[in-house]
């Protein structure tokens, strides 16, 4: 088995933590392998699965990614990289593009077997995103033209055959325009605050000065100039100290030096929480909630009790940009729109509809048989024959459109892959737009699990020795697309995540549905609607073998009850495929992933519609529709 001591995976991880915390010169820097895509937080590094197989491209990755963090905590210092750090975006995508490439380029110039391993991870990058097949720049960032620039120049070696694509296309541009700082790249490679002060001359010089922002160095040429001289003998002091075990002042403006102590390592660990509770602030107001607001349930589930789950260790709730970068998010996004092109003209006819219909509610609404008033047209003939009939005006008035909030909880099973996301995705784009330009607030949630037929929640489970019906057997993943009080046009890329390969899993909707209520139980707003888009029953693996075949539908059949018989939210199903009729009150099943977007506009159309036959209305019509696209 993979979990005994002595198994070939097992002694590799063990000696890869091992390289990776003397790489980091932190002996106590935790290393987890996981199916999640690589980072770093705090004071934890993700590394990738090792499979029992064990190639040598595996393997080969592993090291890379390992390699590159190990250096991240030892040649680069947050502190100092926010300081520095340009305002505007393409700025600061160069910025931080120059910046890493030079703390892993210094290592493998001076270690060349790790940059043996960091250019497997680079060229696996690359083949990711396509640079060895394009033949225009315009096909790549700048930001990653000039990451790949730095590191040519800084480590010697040379580029992997997709980044050298990209950098020749690139290279004149970058010569043209940046030819002294180019010049000047490897003299201050070991100096993290020379060198970030000369990246931003690069930035200025690549004609984005614009972007910088201030300047964070708020003195004189000559005194700059004194204090990197200083800076100078202290890091010269720094590595005539290397291997020192006395404890050394830290110095936030320096790079780090090759051998960091415990109080120096401390202090960068404090920058990086202040900085992670910077940016916890900046969510709150986009829409992500304190966690307070949500206090600890007594049982797993408030539909039943009796539903178990191994351990929720391993669960997590995440915003879609922890789960990519940036750049790969953007990415994501761009084919996001290339699909929606098609679908535009059909999707925003039935959006204006809706819009319609919910402004018409916000805004108009009469009484009629008054006093005075507006004269009613209906009754013009009345008054020609009798001008003075009484009762013929009629008045607009205000009416109580309730303050609203609509969740679209979203599955992101693998089942879904393909068209069907793509959809999903791209309506719930639309519908985000059009609601919040009538004032309703959208949240737009995922669910799916970490991992294929169980992950760390098994591993643990067959270790305690495989207990009898344990529940659930798989680590959730509840993924927040945008919050209900984040503005689209924040939110607009972390839609494209969906379209990322890997992402879609395993899918308990039970603890879903209860995840996505619950949030919207502790919102402000009066009404409360929660529609959920899915294309099939429950499934995970690991917890079906291990519990009665339909244990996970149990559950979800216990929540939908809880939900439509406490009323705190109004409950909506759209089956793609699938007839989730059976489960739920209202709800419709579309046989075309095509008529999402009709069967999403008319469900809530009939929601916000003040008839109370509106409802069976949508349903037969979304009916219909289904029928009529199975003719064809």
């Amino acid at each position: 088995m993979s979990n005994q001591p002595d198994s070939p995976t097992e002694a590799f991880k063990k000696a890869l933590a091992e390289a990776t915390r003397a790489m980091a010169n932190d002996p106590d820097l935790a290393i987890a392998y996981t199916a999640d895509p690589p980072g770093l937080t705090g004071e934890v590094v993700r590394l990738p699965m090792i499979s029992r197989r064990m190639t040598r491209q595996e393997v080969m990755q592993a090291r890379g990614e390992a390699d590159a963090f190990g250096l991240r905590v030892r040649y680069h210092d947050e502190g100092t990289h926010a300081r520095y750090a340009p305002t505007g975006e393409v700025a600061r995508a160069i910025f931080d593009a120059v910046e890493e490439a030079r703390f892993e380029a210094r290592g493998a110039h001076a270690m060349p077997g790790v940059g043996d391993n960091l250019d497997v991870r680079l060229d696996e990058q690359c083949r990711k995103r396509g640079y060895a097949d394009i033949t225009s720049a315009t096909d790549a960032p700048l930001a990653v033209a000039a990451g790949f620039l730095v590191r040519e120049i800084v480590s010697g070696r040379p580029l992997p055959e997709g980044a050298k694509n990209v950098l020749d296309l690139w290279r004149g541009f970058l010569e043209d325009k940046a030819k002294d700082s180019i010049a000047r790249l490897n003299e201050c490679a070991d100096d993290q605050t020379r060198f970030a002060r000369l990246a931003r001359n690069l930035i200025s010089d690549l004609g984005y000065g614009d972007q910088l922002g201030e300047s964070p160095d708020e003195m004189t040429p000559d005194t700059e100039e004194g204090e990197e001289d200083e800076a100078e003998e202290k890091d010269s002091e720094g590595e005539d100290k290397a291997g020192d075990e006395q404890e050394q002042e830290y110095v936030p403006d320096d790079s780090r030096s090759e051998s960091m102590d415990d109080s120096a390592l401390q202090s960068v660990i404090d920058d990086m929480e202040e900085d992670d509770a910077d940016a916890e602030f900046e969510l709150d107001e986009d829409g992500a909630e304190p966690p307070m607001m949500y206090p600890p349930l007594e049982h797993v589930s408030d539909a039943d009790p009796g539903y178990a789950v191994f351990t929720t260790k391993h669960d997590e709730v995440i915003h879609a940009e922890e789960l990519c970068d940036q750049e790969e998010l953007e990415r994501l996004r761009g084919y996001l729109d290339k699909q929606l092109e098609p679908l535009k003209g059909a999707v925003s006819r039935l959006a204006n509809r809706l819009m319609r219909r919910l402004q018409a509610q916000q805004n108009r609404a009469w009484d009629f048989d008054l006093e005075e008033g507006m004269l009613d047209a209906g009754r013009l003939a009345r008054v020609v024959a009798n001008p003075l009939t009484p009762l013929s005006f009629k008045m607009e008035r205000d009416t109580e459109f309730r303050d609203t909030i609509v969740t679209l909880l979203i599955d992101n099973s693998g089942s879904m892959r393909g068209r069907p996301i793509t959809i999903a995705a791209i309506c719930a784009d639309v519908l985000a737009r059009t609601l919040e330009r009538c004032q309703v607030k959208v949240e737009i949630l995922g669910f799916t699990t970490k991992a294929w037929k169980g992950g760390q929640s098994r591993e643990d489970w067959l270790q305690a020795g495989r207990q009898p019906k344990p529940g659930r057997l798989n680590d959730l993943r509840h993924i927040i697309y945008k919050g209900a009080d984040a503005p689209w046009r924040r939110a607009r890329r972390n839609l494209g995540l969906m379209m990322r390969e890997g992402l879609l899993k395993e899918n308990i909707d039970g603890e879903a549905l209860e995840w996505a209520a619950r949030r919207l139980a502790h919102r402000p707003e009066q009404r409360r609607i929660l529609m959920v888009i899915s294309d099939g029953a429950p499934v995970d693996d690991s917890t079906l073998s291990a519990n009665q075949s339909n244990y996970l539908e149990l559950h979800l059949r216990d929540v939908i009850a809880m939900l439509e018989k406490r009323k705190q939210v109004e409950l909506v199903a759209i089956g793609i495929g699938h007839d989730v009729t059976r489960y739920y009150q209202r709800a419709v099943t579309i046989t075309d992933v095509e008529q999402l977007a009709g069967a999403m506009t008319e469900q809530l159309a009939a929601l916000f519609d003040t008839d109370p036959h509106a409802a069976e209305r949508a349903q037969r019509r979304a009916r219909a529709s289904a029928r009529s696209r199975a003719r064809y």
